[in-house]
């Protein structure tokens, strides 16, 4: 199905019971294959699961990648007023010009691991609002950033790797999990790109400050997104729900992305039932957002960086898995005796 484009914040909620669900016959059938193979049940671990969870959204026993689309979202946020980030707002222009000049992280691991990478700057001369002082996005603006990151999933793709780029983004992920969750902000907050403890300090009390603001929208993840969110925040959350329209299974990056998407988990949790998450980042809130959405990471190799490169990582994982579910003989096919 085609993504419904929504009117209103209102109508995310309401998605999960018309979006496409898990195909758990073609998961079964996956299974059956896995316990045919030249292997003992069960030994290939994870990557067994993985070709199961293939298996599953793209509606087929033996799923294939032939195509794989990454994108990377990238936004500036009125937030970095307060002095939360120590890099300037530049840096993010300047780090999408080197990602489309391939020079990035991101463009080595997507090349290596076979995916088409996109870079969409979303109104990088024009901040969201301070969220200390207002909104950072009227619902409007929210929902064309969402519609916006909808419309860059390519509905042919086989899987979906997602990123972001923004200075000032990780508050902004630690003020949508503590709004969205709960819990101490302290908790929530880390570095980001470099913060030093009064640059930490900084963080936690623009989050504070912008949690009180906008306690009228507590309960309710849309509009936390559309108060607290970036540009970049939503059209990751416009890129899941477009993709499961597709049923396109999601690979979601470290903390900053995997933030975003929890907004949609916040609101219904089945909205992130085709989503992976590539890999454990670093940055302190990520472990505690990982459990809050049930989710354990493809990977854990201590990256904090963004861009995707996390998922871009786990992307070669996923491949390894349906290399070993589809080109793995059976015991029959080998004539090796079963036990």
């Amino acid at each position: 199905m085609t993504f419904p484009r929504v009117a209103a914040l209102s109508d995310i909620a309401r998605l999960a019971d018309r979006l496409p669900v898990a195909d758990h016959a073609a998961a079964e059938a996956a299974r059956a294959r896995q316990n045919s193979l030249t292997k003992p049940p069960g030994s290939l671990g994870r990557l067994e699961a993985l070709a199961e969870f293939m298996a599953e959204w793209r509606g087929t026993a033996r799923p294939e990648i032939w195509g794989a689309q990454a994108l990377v979202f990238a936004g500036n946020h009125g937030v970095c007023a307060q002095g939360v980030n120590p890099y300037p707002q530049e840096v993010t222009a300047q780090m999408v010009a080197n990602f489309e000049a391939g020079g990035a992280a991101i463009n080595q691991l997507c090349e290596v691991n076979g995916a088409k990478l996109s870079v969409i700057a979303l109104e990088l001369d024009r901040p969201t609002g301070d969220f200390t002082a207002g909104p950072a996005m009227s619902e409007t603006e929210c929902l064309d950033a969402l519609w916006q990151g909808a419309s860059a999933v390519d509905e042919g793709a086989d899987i979906l790797v997602l990123g972001e780029m923004g200075i000032g983004n990780s508050t902004v992920a630690a003020a949508l999990a503590a709004a969205c969750f709960g819990g101490p902000v302290a908790e929530w907050t880390g570095p980001g790109t470099g913060s030093d403890n009064a640059g930490i300090a900084r963080k936690i009390d623009a989050i504070e400050r912008g949690l009180k603001r906008h306690a009228n929208v507590a309960g309710d993840p849309p509009l936390i997104l559309a108060a607290l969110g970036g540009r970049e925040q939503a059209a990751i959350c416009g890129a899941v729900l477009a993709a499961r329209a597709a049923r396109i299974p999601v690979i979601l990056d470290g903390f900053i992305c995997t933030a975003a998407a929890a907004v949609l988990y916040a609101t219904d949790k089945r909205l992130l039932d085709h989503c992976l998450v590539g890999h454990a980042s670093a940055e302190p809130g990520h472990r505690k957002l990982l459990a809050a959405i049930h989710k354990r990471p493809v990977l854990e190799f201590d990256m904090r960086l963004g861009e995707g490169s996390g998922a871009a990582l786990a992307l070669g994982i996923v491949r390894a898995a349906l290399a070993c579910h589809n080109g793995m003989a059976t015991f029959g096919e080998a004539g090796v005796s079963e036990a």
